[in-house]
């Protein structure tokens, strides 16, 4: 049954806060105001709380807990876990990325981890030589020079950009990711396609753009990507995604926060001192008065709640991913003998991820067509937390795989794109060509792998944008809620990234300036805009 709150609707006193949506970060922002005891309500629309970062058993009679949605961790600063008091531990994977290549009709590949001297080792195997690796060592080292700089002011007000660049000090670091497209500097500091492509889809993770895009979405997207903790680490959650928003429920609710689930909220009246929420129930309609109301929603959805016109920003947002899960009886063979499975899988396996590759993936998807060769990247949760495994399926070797398509926009899976097939079969088109790609490097089929559920179906499932926006209301299947800004001050943003037109009303979700990602940076900021003006009012 869905949580009802503890006061009812009919209760007449005024909530300090009522925030719509219980994704991880209204729920964030839920903990902090009732530990600064502030009377806070929950409104979420499903029947549970996590939004995207949830785990589930996907398939039937199978006791395996999958991060449905999200599934790594990088931007979560442990200042909240550590402010909230949260029982949420993540893993380092082991290996960083693992990449098939075939040169001059050899099985190779480019291995990253195992040490210095394992990594130099793989890059002169792959090329020939020393000089890629010592660009690759000099590039990170200036990313994570910027990560170091740039992270901590990710949970404070919003600097300027000349703060930023102060802050960031070295004037060709901050034009390599901040001022010019991304595949200008990857083009100048690396030779070998195949290393300037593992670099360049950390600007594409969820974001259709491309290497020269002048909007620099790119840059911005790449930023995000290796700043998290100020070294760029993707790390595992332990017990799942789920395990952290299962934390920050019980953290909201011990300090005192309300959580109803099951409450779609249809509209929001504000005058921009007090504001009524009206949500619908199975039971009917109801409302709930609130002196500010944080939204844990696109802003397209908070336009539609106001009854105003979305902005530009979010009216165009679009997903550009492909989410397939799966669990296996075992983990395949490799083509690249050099490689054990356990290794490469254990980090970000990258497939068809080659600099012309993404490039023509690119040209192909801008044209309504699903790319020829789609690429993609994976990685398998169990061989660093066996924990979302039953005991039975963990001894008999079984393991989680998970797959991240890119470059796949809604228009892929409109009828148009595909001489009028659906939706439906298009999804099938995209996942049959993107595992065909994986299978080019495996000793065998990834489907002869897959466990079967207890119908005797194969355990994958795949998610495309047109899904997320349906299951999650992600305007388009964007997993950022829109196309990503640098985390600075500009016109409009307002003092901490989450302010709109109405004073007492407040994004707290991946549409926050600096929102994106698993990171509770969005309900952080929003429940310090609102303890700092009220401070401010005393």
């Amino acid at each position: 049954m869905p949580d009802a709150p503890h006061r009812t609707s009919g209760d007449s006193a005024v909530h300090d806060a009522v925030i719509v949506g219980g994704g991880h970060n209204g729920l964030v922002a839920a903990a902090y105001l009732a530990r600064a005891g502030k009377r806070v309500l929950v409104l979420e629309r499903l029947g549970n709380t996590g939004g995207a970062a949830v785990s589930t058993r996907p398939f039937a009679g199978v006791d395996a807990r999958l991060s449905r949605y999200s599934y790594l961790v990088s931007l979560l600063p442990p200042q909240i876990v550590d402010d909230l008091g949260l029982r949420f531990a993540v893993r380092k994977r082991s290996v960083s990325s693992y990449t098939p290549a075939v040169r001059d009709g050899r099985r190779t590949g480019l291995f990253v981890g195992g040490g210095t001297a394992r990594t130099r080792e793989s890059f002169a195997r792959l090329t020939g030589g020393t000089r890629e690796f010592e660009a690759w060592e000099d590039f990170y080292a200036m990313t994570q020079r910027v990560a170091q700089r740039v992270f901590p002011t990710l949970t404070g007000p919003l600097p300027t950009r000349e703060e930023l660049k102060e802050r960031v000090g070295d004037d060709a670091a901050w034009s390599a990711l901040f001022e010019r497209p991304l595949g200008e500097t990857v083009e100048e500091r690396f030779t070998d396609d195949l290393v300037r492509g593992v670099v360049l889809t950390d600007g594409l993770i969820g974001t259709f753009s491309h290497a020269h895009d002048p909007s620099l979405l790119q840059n911005r997207c790449f930023l995000y990507h290796v700043i998290g903790g100020g070294t760029g680490d993707w790390d595992v959650p332990v017990g799942g995604m789920g395990a952290l928003t299962e934390a920050l429920a019980e953290s909201a609710r011990a300090a005192g926060a309300d959580i109803a689930t099951g409450h779609t909220v249809l509209r929001i009246e504000t005058d921009g001192n007090t504001a009524e929420v009206h949500y619908r129930t199975e039971e009917g309609e109801g409302s709930v008065p609130a002196r500010r109301v944080l939204v844990n929603a696109s802003p397209e959805a908070l336009a539609e709640m106001l009854g105003e016109t979305p902005a530009d920003r979010a009216g165009s947002a679009a997903g550009s991913q492909l989410k397939v899960n799966m669990l296996l009886r075992r983990l395949p063979r490799l083509k690249d003998s050099a490689v054990d499975a356990r290794e490469a899988f254990a980090g970000t396996f990258h497939v068809a991820e080659g600099y012309e590759q993404l490039a023509d993936a690119y040209r192909q998807a801008q044209q309504g067509t699903l790319p020829e060769v789609p690429p993609s990247e994976l990685y398998c949760h169990s061989l660093t937390d066996p924990s979302i495994l039953g005991s039975e399926l963990a001894s008999e070797g079984y393991q989680t795989l998970t797959l991240f398509g890119l470059l796949t926009p809604p228009e892929c899976f409109e009828p148009s794109a595909g001489d009028g097939q659906d939706g439906k079969a298009l999804k099938e088109m995209a996942l049959a060509a993107t595992l065909a790609e994986l299978d080019e490097h495996l000793q065998e089929p990834i489907r002869d792998c897959l466990a079967l559920d207890e119908d005797g179906n194969p355990c994958i499932e795949a998610k495309t944008p047109m899904d997320l926006e349906d299951e999650l209301r992600l305007p388009g299947g964007h997993i950022f809620h829109g196309d990503l800004s640098f985390p600075v001050a500009g016109e409009g943003t307002g003092r901490w990234g989450v302010e709109t037109a109405h004073a007492n009303v407040l994004l707290c979700g991946a549409g926050a300036v600096r929102g994106g990602g698993v990171s509770g940076i969005g309900g952080h900021n929003a429940a310090m805009a609102v303890l700092e003006n009220e401070g401010n009012d005393k």
